[in-house]
């Protein structure tokens, strides 16, 4: 977008010229072409519907692809817990190993050599005090193996438990990365279909979509944010949709909604738009910055280098011309605007601005 330089004399200037080159009839004319006419009747090559489809196809492939991704991570985190809580299970066992055996060991050997030992007089059934006590031993030897044994049993409840939970965790976790997988699939094609579809309509309306050793990606209204990652001026052939005006380009989103405001524009006037401009390198930008002081936008900072901003000829150039009238009118109805600065500083009835925000609402 130029910078709002003062240029009011040069501005005064243009506005007389342009007045007395109006007829009072053709104001008139001017003033009765400002009807609304339907979006069908404005859009015969339905591009806009298309462009719209286009774009909601790639946002539910992206939430999609999103839900995916999140519950990816959120099993992820899950199944990692879960080995957490089994390898603590591993652990506990283990110890619980160690605790068993020593009370395995004695019990084995006091069966084994009953003769022997303190425990003797409990196998030979002398009936004194010594017996006592080692009836009393024998009797917190097996109590305190039934504990460990009893342990043991909940540990390994535990574990199979674990097991379960584990078992269920992958097979849900399959499942719903398969049902996502087939979702996602399904998007895909449904978007492709449809940008397949936008780029055949385009074709028919005289755009050379792979012109100058482009891809049809550089009219697919998806791939713009890719488009939006490169600096003012630098957009690469790639990311630029050619016009059916020779030489011209403009961003994807931008193009195919000008093609649409073309073919409306050719449909009242019978002749298509004529355009003396659309997007700029930077270099190109530093050559009519240069050229035409206050009359063009610092380099870096202008909306045709973003493949955002056109300048017309052919009548829209003429401020309140029947051209200028009717485009002012319906262009807001493709996403077109006459931006507010260029009314009046510096005036320019022939800078035309496609507005993102405008054109996602239509």
């Amino acid at each position: 977008m130029p910078s709002p330089r003062s240029a009011g004399l040069v501005a005064a200037l243009m506005v007389m010229v342009s007045m007395l080159t109006m007829t009072s009839s053709g104001s008139a004319q001017a003033r009765a072409v400002t009807h609304q006419a339907a979006p069908q009747e404005l859009d015969p090559g339905n591009l806009t519907q298309l462009r719209r489809d286009a774009e909601k196809s790639s946002q539910a492939l992206a939430e999609a692809t999103k839900a995916l991704e999140q519950r990816q991570a959120t099993l992820a985190k899950a199944d990692k817990e879960l080995k957490g809580k089994l390898e603590q299970l591993r652990t506990a066992t283990l110890e619980m190993s160690k605790v068993r055996r020593p009370l395995a060991d004695l019990v084995q050997s006091l069966y084994q050599e009953p003769s022997g030992g303190d425990m003797a007089p409990f196998f030979t059934g002398e009936s004194d005090g010594t017996s006592l006590r080692a009836l009393s031993d024998m009797t917190y030897i097996v109590s305190g193996r039934d504990k460990v044994l009893a342990d043991a049993g909940r540990l390994y409840q535990e574990q199979q438990r674990l097991a379960g939970e584990a078992q269920d965790l992958r097979a849900t976790k399959l499942l719903v990365e398969a049902q996502l997988g087939l979702e996602i699939d399904t998007l895909r094609k449904r978007s492709a279909t449809v940008v397949k579809s936008l780029s055949q309509a385009l074709t028919k309306l005289g755009v050379r979509v792979n012109q100058g050793g482009r891809t049809g990606a550089a009219c697919d209204p998806t791939q713009v944010s890719s488009a939006a990652q490169y600096p003012n001026g630098l957009l690469p052939k790639s990311a630029l949709c050619p016009l059916q005006q020779p030489g011209r380009e403009l961003r994807a989103d931008a193009a195919i909604a000008f093609v649409a405001l073309n073919e409306a524009y050719r449909k009242q006037f019978g002749r298509p738009m004529c355009v003396t401009d659309s997007y700029r390198s930077l270099g190109q930008q530093q050559a009519v910055f240069y050229r035409r002081p206050g009359f063009a936008a610092v380099p870096g900072r202008s909306n045709h280098g973003l493949g955002l901003a056109v300048d017309l000829c052919g009548g829209v150039d003429v401020f309140r011309s029947v051209q200028f009238n009717w485009l002012e009118a319906n262009s807001k109805k493709f996403g077109w605007m006459h931006p507010d600065w260029a009314y009046h500083s510096p005036f320019e009835p022939w800078h035309w601005e496609y507005d993102p925000k405008l054109g996602s609402l239509l």
